[in-house]
């Protein structure tokens, strides 16, 4: 069940971890790297594909008032957003560090959404902006993401990379 469909919880934002597809992880994989975050997190429909590779997930973090619905996305999806960013940044002056994330970036063929969602409080309005909501555990979990499938997590909104 994805959190669009519960109304505890308001979509917030939306990031992603680009990568090769040849690195996607498997739910086990994934199951084990987020273990190692602990009690912080926990970790509901999993769904594999055939293959045991992760199709999407929802990760739930109470303490930091979130959730985040996890897809898989490969595709000409992806490819118009690579062109997109390509274009973005090529009117950035990069340094050397910034142009090897690009070329690692542009060869990316596969990606994860990440939901971000604040769990609501019946003490905050939904249009409370300052609300509980901490990034903590958004941020590990992009951060876990990306090393497992060896790629950059990116935050569209301002086209920076997390990672």
């Amino acid at each position: 069940m994805s959190l669009f469909a519960d109304n505890r919880y308001q979509w917030r934002e939306t990031y992603f971890v680009l990568f090769q597809q040849k690195h996607r992880p498997t739910v086990e994989d994934v199951k084990r790297a987020l273990a190692d975050l602990g009690s912080r997190i926990s970790v509901a429909h999993l769904q594999p594909t055939k293959d045991g590779l992760l199709e999407s997930m929802t990760v739930l973090s109470h303490a930091d008032a979130a959730g985040m619905d996890i897809t898989f996305v490969a595709g000409d999806e992806v490819q118009e957003q690579l062109a997109e960013l390509k274009e973005e940044w090529q009117q950035r002056k990069l340094d050397p560090q910034e142009k090897l994330r690009l070329g690692q970036l542009l060869k990316s063929d596969a990606r994860y959404d990440v939901f971000h969602f604040e769990e609501l409080s019946d003490m905050l309005s939904e249009e409370d902006e300052d609300g509980p909501l901490d990034p903590g555990t958004l941020l590990l979990v992009l951060s876990r993401l990306a090393q497992l499938c060896h790629g950059l997590s990116l935050d569209p909104q301002s086209g920076e990379l997390l990672t």
